[in-house]
C-alpha cells in the first residue's frame, strides 16, 4: 500500500521521466526546449516539496510559534526560475539562428544539410 501522503513526489517523478523522454526522443529542437523545461519545473517542485516544514510558519518571530520554515530553498527556486527562463531564452534564439541557416529545426535535417561537408 502506497503513502497517499507523498503523491507530490510522484508527480516529480512522473514530469521528470516525462521531460527526459521528450528530450531523448524528440528530434525537434524546440520540443527539445520545452522537454528540458518539464524536466526542470520537476526539480523546482522536488525543492519546493522538501523544503516544505508541516506546521512551519515564515521565519518571523512571533509569540506562539515554534517550528519555523526555512526560506533558503524557496529562494534558491526563485533564482533558478530566472536562470531557466534566460536559458530558454537563449536557447530559443539559437534555435532560430540555426532555423535561418539550415531551413530547418529538425536534427536529422540539420546533419544532413551539414554546409561543413
Amino acid at each position: 500500500m502506497t503513502n497517499i501522503g507523498l503523491y507530490n513526489y510522484w508527480i516529480v517523478f512522473l514530469l521528470m521521466m516525462t521531460g527526459l523522454y521528450v528530450v531523448i526522443v524528440s528530434t525537434n529542437l524546440i520540443k527539445k526546449i520545452i522537454g528540458l523545461n518539464i524536466f526542470q519545473t520537476s526539480v523546482f517542485i522536488l525543492y519546493i516539496s522538501i523544503g516544505k516544514v508541516a506546521g512551519g510558519t515564515a521565519p518571523i518571530l512571533a509569540e506562539g510559534y515554534k517550528v519555523y520554515s526555512n526560506p533558503l530553498p524557496h529562494v534558491l527556486i526563485l533564482t533558478a526560475i530566472v536562470v531557466g527562463v534566460a536559458t530558454t531564452a537563449l536557447g530559443l534564439a539559437l534555435i532560430v539562428r540555426i532555423h535561418a541557416e539550415y531551413n530547418s529545426v529538425d536534427e536529422e535535417k540539420i546533419y544532413q544539410n551539414d554546409p561543413s561537408d
